[in-house]
């Protein structure tokens, strides 16, 4: 854990200060009291930096992501694939916070934290000794983050929610789809990921904002909030004009070269959106005259030629196959790529270049780590999913509690040890 008076610009004089601190959040200490997706994946990417993430999970069950995957070996085991994408590089801890016992063990863990990241409902916080007051009461320049499906006020503030509710209540479903079809739903749960990059993100400010102030904060992330974050330029357009944009599936109703196409051989999704770039298009496909034109227009202008050009563009396309084409209009800096299947990206050269897929030796499956590099110390993948109450023993001996009273609280349900 960092100390208040931790001073980044004393210690970046130190000769030696890869050997003292080498990721970002090393040295920082996370309990994490969330389950499902949007809490977890705020705290993994915290782990995967080097913080400290301490998953405190329940005597009776773990996450319930423990027993969730299509491997059902896994989820017997209590390491379902939803649990394993985002718990690598944790700790687990399980204890019983009903009871006054470990509560009060909870409460002397909270006394050596940074942060605490929760997701409970708003109505037994303070019942559980949960609560963003009772818990800085205790440590007062803890981090606290509260994630909820629609913040912590309102009229809603109460309510339940999961990413597909949020997709429906925020508008997201109404922004997807094709242009005549009913809302459709977004299919991987883009707005628990969203939620939880906006969870973490918020994190690491006020982490920094301490290292300049030495207080705490008290942070509120609400699933909707984020939904509308990734909506960015549906709201403005929308506040703006008084209408939302309208789907429009594969198809961009102004832009031909901005849309997906058949070929020979499967489908390939063109990005040419500035007329420079379609113009360039127009020549790979074989249309000069046309690709000159586009080059003189403004892109508000493009609009006017869409049927004709997009007639052009589709028959042109079924003279090669969609791995030809992506090749040859990449090479002319034509933003383009076939439709691909998940478990075929997976395999691709470009990704295994990268390191955004990463697996440690005793964790089979590999995990997508962070969305970006660091040309050094960047996010990485140090050890696997933890097992059901792994580490409790570990971390009650480190807070001092002899080997006999672990006993005892393994004998009385408070904690269970792996």
């Amino acid at each position: 854990m960092l100390p208040l008076d931790f001073n980044f610009a004393m210690l970046l004089q130190v000769a030696n200060f890869k050997e003292v601190y080498m990721q970002a959040f090393e040295g920082v200490r996370v309990l994490d009291l969330t389950h499902i997706f949007a809490g977890p994946f705020s705290t993994y990417q915290l782990a995967v930096m080097g913080a400290e993430v301490i998953k405190i999970e329940p005597v009776e069950a773990g996450d319930i992501m423990r027993y969730v995957g299509p491997i059902q070996a896994f989820n017997d085991a209590g390491m379902g694939l939803g649990f394993q994408a985002q718990a690598s590089n944790k700790k687990s801890l399980a204890i019983d916070l009903k009871s006054t016992t470990g509560r009060e063990i909870f409460h002397q863990l909270v006394a050596t934290a940074d942060v605490v990241v929760q997701n409970f409902t708003s109505n037994c916080l303070t019942e559980l000794g949960l609560d963003a007051a009772t818990l800085q009461s205790i440590k007062p320049d803890l981090i606290y983050c509260s994630i909820s499906g629609y913040g912590r006020n309102g009229p809603k503030g109460h309510h339940p929610a999961y990413d597909i509710v949020i997709q429906a209540f925020t508008g997201v479903m109404c922004a997807n789809g094709e242009a005549n079809s009913a809302p459709v739903r977004v299919g991987p749960a883009m707005i628990d990921y969203g939620t939880g990059a906006q969870a973490a993100f918020a994190i690491s400010a006020a982490l920094y904002r301490r290292q300049v102030n030495g207080q705490g904060a008290v942070i509120d992330v609400a699933m909707a909030d984020a939904a509308l974050m990734l909506l960015n330029y549906h709201v403005v357009s929308t506040v703006a004009t008084g209408t939302a944009p309208r789907p429009h599936g594969n198809q961009d109703p102004d832009l031909a070269a901005y849309s997906a196409y058949p070929t020979a051989d499967g489908d390939i999704m063109l990005g040419a959106y500035t007329p420079k770039q379609a113009a360039s298009l127009m020549t790979v496909l074989g249309y000069q005259q046309d690709a000159q034109a586009i080059l003189a227009l403004p892109l508000s202008a493009l609009a006017a030629r869409r049927q004709q050009d997009a007639a052009k563009i589709a028959t042109a396309l079924m003279a090669r196959s969609a791995d030809e084409w992506e090749m040859l209009l990449n090479e002319a800096h034509v933003p383009a790529a076939r439709i691909r299947p998940i478990e075929e990206v997976l395999q691709h050269e470009q990704i295994r270049q990268r390191q955004v897929l990463q697996q440690t030796q005793a964790h089979a499956n590999a995990t997508p780590v962070a969305g970006f590099a660091y040309d050094e110390d960047g996010p990485v993948l140090t050890s696997p999913p933890p097992a059901h109450g792994e580490h409790t023993q570990m971390l009650l001996t480190e807070l001092g509690l002899s080997r006999q009273r672990q006993n005892e609280l393994l004998a009385n349900g408070v904690v269970l040890q792996a």
